[in-house]
């Protein structure tokens, strides 16, 4: 019995959308205005607003934050929530502080223990959803808090030794022109360009748009959701990596803001936390918006105080918007 039969819906998502559709149903046309609108008033506001210097450190601010979300959302896409960002970024932070070494191949080692604890996380808390039927937020927020004590272990106050490679190359610009903030997050969205076209990337979006369809179309649900939750610990690991190298320190809790902020970044970018709709190109971009939108009340004189009710606002504005342009985009498949 093929998905198509069992499931409109999904049928639909292992179909390829037009491009219009596309615009307008998984958000990333309505998060690409904000940012024009955002970066106009920041460019009104602030003489030296577009020059590289800033650009960069408006990139490097914005990184960590966007690999998070990428990783987030892939894991939404599944219809499940994921709470252990926070803990991973946390412990792979206060990890890569203490244990990578100095120059380029000593951050590789940091690069790896970042990816190899993230990916082993992202396994635990995967083979538990998936094959254990565990509720993914329960199970997620029990990974953080394990996450979040194991980094305490490793760094009790704010500390490490971070090389000076992490900190000056790794948050500089390539030839002087691209900044490395700018290749790592392009290069993080050619791997899911590549990833959403093979038959796992077109699995994710069906198991989330139909977990039963998709399991009675013969789609291997469970180990789909277990490569998703992989992928994002990967994600959040290389979080905490760059983040060490932004910081220059490790901080056990540094990860907590995270932890709202992720799904900030996803609501914003249009991934619908329904499961089946979305991608990781919205949500970079919903960090990418959230970062901007402090420099610009920052640059405008807004207290601090306010910066929470601004990110607040803008992401309802964000949500009611791509909400309505994802009806507009169900009507047009539900005519077709």
């Amino acid at each position: 019995m093929s998905v198509e039969a069992v499931n409109p819906r999904a049928g639909a998502m292992l179909r390829p959308e037009p491009w219009y559709r596309r615009m307008l149903g998984d958000g990333t046309t309505v998060i690409v205005a904000i940012l024009v609108v955002l970066l106009v008033v920041f460019a009104a506001t602030q003489s030296d607003a577009l020059t590289q210097s800033v650009l960069t450190d408006i990139l490097n601010n914005s990184l960590p934050l966007a690999l998070a979300a990428a990783g987030g959302t892939l894991v939404v896409l599944t219809r499940g929530f994921d709470l252990s960002v926070a803990g991973v970024v946390s412990l792979t932070n206060v990890l890569v502080a203490v244990h990578a070494g100095d120059g380029p191949l000593g951050a590789l080692q940091g690069l790896a223990v970042a990816v190899a604890v993230g990916a082993l996380v992202g396994a635990v808390n995967g083979v538990l959803v998936a094959y254990w039927n565990l509720q993914s937020i329960a199970l997620t927020l029990a990974s953080m808090i394990v996450c979040s004590g194991a980094a305490l272990l490793v760094l009790d106050a704010p500390g490490g030794n971070v090389s000076d490679f992490m900190v000056y190359d790794l948050t500089d610009r390539i030839a002087g022109t691209v900044p490395v903030a700018l290749a790592v997050g392009v290069g993080v969205y050619a791997v899911w360009f590549l990833l959403r076209r093979t038959d796992w990337g077109i699995r994710l979006y069906a198991v989330g748009a139909d977990e039963t369809a998709a399991v009675l179309a013969g789609i291997p649900v469970r180990r789909t959701k277990v490569i998703a939750y992989v992928l994002a610990g990967i994600c959040y690991g290389l979080a905490g990596f760059m983040l060490t190298a932004l910081t220059a320190t490790g901080t056990p809790n540094v990860g907590d803001p995270y932890l709202l902020l992720v799904f900030a970044a996803i609501a914003l970018g249009g991934t619908s936390f329904a499961g089946g709709r979305g991608g990781v190109a919205g949500s970079m971009l919903g960090a990418l918006t959230l970062t901007l939108l402090q420099k610009v009340l920052f640059s405008t004189g807004v207290s601090s105080f306010y910066t929470g009710i601004f990110q607040g606002a803008v992401m309802v504005l964000a949500v009611v918007i791509a909400a309505i342009s994802a009806r507009f985009s169900s009507q047009g498949e539900a005519r077709s």
